[in-house]
């Protein structure tokens, strides 16, 4: 019964999957990367710019420029304010609608309320501003009497340290009152401050007075915009000419960085789709093209199983993995074919060399059941022993050909030759052998290599004029083992035949004579089996030697 296909039984449709995950996995954090990058580069560079116009105004209050001369850059895109310590902002360009601090901006209307709002957020802070304000005229009055000179000496460098103890606690107050006095959500949650400080402007890291600059992401309501916007703020602390502390904040928008961070990923939202889509079909269409050579193999297969074993799978062109399983495929075929045609031959052969003995055995049986004083029981008896004969023979070739692998038991050749000659004392043909005086051990199964030298012996016999000779000798780890006939020998063209099954090199003499044609078979399957080799040549005496060669134990 064949099974119903599902979608993802297909290589292809899995490979195509496949492949489209991965890419999109890898375009998709590919994408998050370089968002990331380009968003971090641009608010970077907005950072750059809000600092560079810090220090322009920081540079024009050192030059002793006027508050009100002050050249401020763009309002829209770049608007920076002069602020004090108690959050009054000294100086703006006159075009910003801003009216506090700049990290306390929100988007406020203007006119009349936007004064009174911006005046203060209740009677305790304008009590707080008050007395702040008080204290920094003591202060002032106290630095005026101490050090005039050291002041205006370190006003020009931009960092006032004169009346440090009265005018840093009053330093100390006011950044309080900048840093929490802003409404909640005025600022993004990300603050980076450059030079060891971090957190908003006016908090006690980052005091005034110590020369860091600090960067904050602040929402504005520029000029000409009709929506709060995104902006950079940069805060640097500076000394007026007076000696007093201020703030610079300077702002850039980032509008530019969003819009490019938009637009990108806009491009990407688009674009991703389309190149995973063309990722797919070209994927498809390659592993087609790749999996057909693959798909007609399995065609010519599904044909072959029918018993055609003669058929070969097409093997395309290519000298790829594709190419090389469909040549193994056809040695495979060939293999098998040839296997097949053995076993039928050689189940045609058994049968045939099974006939005759038996046919014989019937005949005798017949004639013995109508004459009993006819019976010859010597024939009788000779049919019987070589049905049995034949029946071992092929019970062993049978058990060898399903990879039955001999026993590993240390035999000693030399006394498996004197025993198996022993029993062929008074044969019509002699056996003579030489022996060494120590015994030669291998590895193998005892009854398989006694059948190997009886093979051998017998067949020696009955090819042999007059004797037969077996010699054991040992040669580099190497037991040989060869017998040798005096007969008319094996002539070089037939030397690998006559190792074939139901082989008779002489097909005029009598199968009780030439036997089934198996011994020699037998003899090459066991050696090989035993990890050793098998050869034939002239003997000395004119007929032929058989050496067998077993690595020693």
């Amino acid at each position: 019964m064949r099974r119903r296909s599902s979608p993802w039984s297909s290589v292809r449709a899995r490979t195509t999957t496949a492949a489209t995950v991965v890419v999109a996995l890898a375009l998709t954090a590919t994408g998050l990367l370089v968002l990331g990058a380009l968003r971090n580069n641009l608010v970077e560079s907005a950072s750059l710019q809000a600092e560079g116009n810090a220090h322009d105004i920081v540079a024009q209050l050192e030059a002793g420029t006027d508050l009100a001369r002050l050249r401020f850059p763009d309002p829209d895109d770049e608007p920076a304010q002069v602020v004090s310590l108690d959050g009054a902002v000294l100086a703006a360009d006159e075009e910003l609608t801003i009216t506090g601090p700049l990290t306390e901006a929100t988007p406020q209307p203007t006119g009349n309320e936007q004064g009174s709002s911006g005046e203060g957020g209740g009677e305790e802070e304008g009590k707080d501003e008050e007395d702040d304000g008080e204290e920094d005229e003591d202060d002032e009055e106290e630095d005026t009497e101490g050090s005039g000179e050291g002041r205006s000496g370190e006003s020009t460098e931009g960092s006032s340290t004169t009346g440090s103890n009265g005018a840093g606690s009053a330093r100390g107050a006011d950044a309080g009152a900048v840093g929490s006095g802003g409404p909640a959500g005025a600022g993004s949650a990300e603050t980076r401050a450059e030079g060891g400080g971090a957190g908003a402007p006016g908090s006690a890291d980052t005091a005034p007075g110590g020369g860091d600059i600090t960067f904050t992401d602040v929402t504005l309501t520029p000029p000409d915009a009709d929506a709060p916007e995104n902006f950079r703020l940069a805060a640097l602390p500076s000394t007026l000419a007076t000696g007093q502390p201020v703030i610079i904040y300077a702002a850039a928008s980032l509008d530019t960085a969003e819009s490019a961070v938009a637009d990108a990923r806009r491009a990407m939202l688009i674009g991703l789709p389309l190149l995973l889509a063309v990722v797919a079909a070209v994927t498809w269409l390659v592993t087609r093209r790749a999996l057909r050579p693959v798909e007609a193999i399995r065609r010519e297969l599904a044909e072959i199983m029918h018993g055609d074993l003669s058929r070969r799978v097409p093997e395309p062109r290519s000298r790829d993995e594709i190419g090389r399983l469909a040549a193994t495929t056809n040695e495979t075929l060939a293999a098998l074919e040839k296997s097949s045609e053995r076993q039928r031959r050689f189940i045609a052969d058994a049968a045939h060399e099974l006939r005759s003995p038996i046919a014989s055995l019937r005949t005798q049986l017949e004639v013995a059941q109508a004459h009993p004083d006819l019976l010859e029981m010597d024939g009788v008896l000779g049919d019987t022993v070589r049905i049995q004969q034949l029946a071992a023979d092929l019970l062993l070739l049978a058990r060898l050909d399903a990879g039955e692998q001999p026993r590993a038991d240390r035999v000693d050749l030399r006394a498996l030759i004197e025993e198996e000659i022993s029993h062929r004392i008074g044969d019509r043909i002699p056996v003579e052998y030489t022996l060494p005086d120590q015994p030669i051990e291998v590895t193998g199964s005892r009854s398989q290599l006694a059948r190997v030298l009886g093979n051998l012996v017998d067949n020696a016999q009955r090819h042999a004029a007059a004797t037969v000779r077996v010699g054991l000798t040992r040669s580099a780890g190497t037991a040989i083992i060869d017998v040798a006939d005096d007969g008319s020998g094996v002539p070089e063209a037939d030397r690998e035949r006559i190792f074939q099954r139901f082989v008779r090199l002489d097909e005029a003499r009598s199968r009780d004579d030439g036997g089934a044609g198996l011994g020699l078979a037998i003899v090459r399957d066991v050696v090989e089996r035993h990890e050793g080799a098998i050869r034939v040549e002239g003997a000395p005496q004119g007929g032929a030697r058989f050496v067998v060669e077993l690595p020693v134990a």
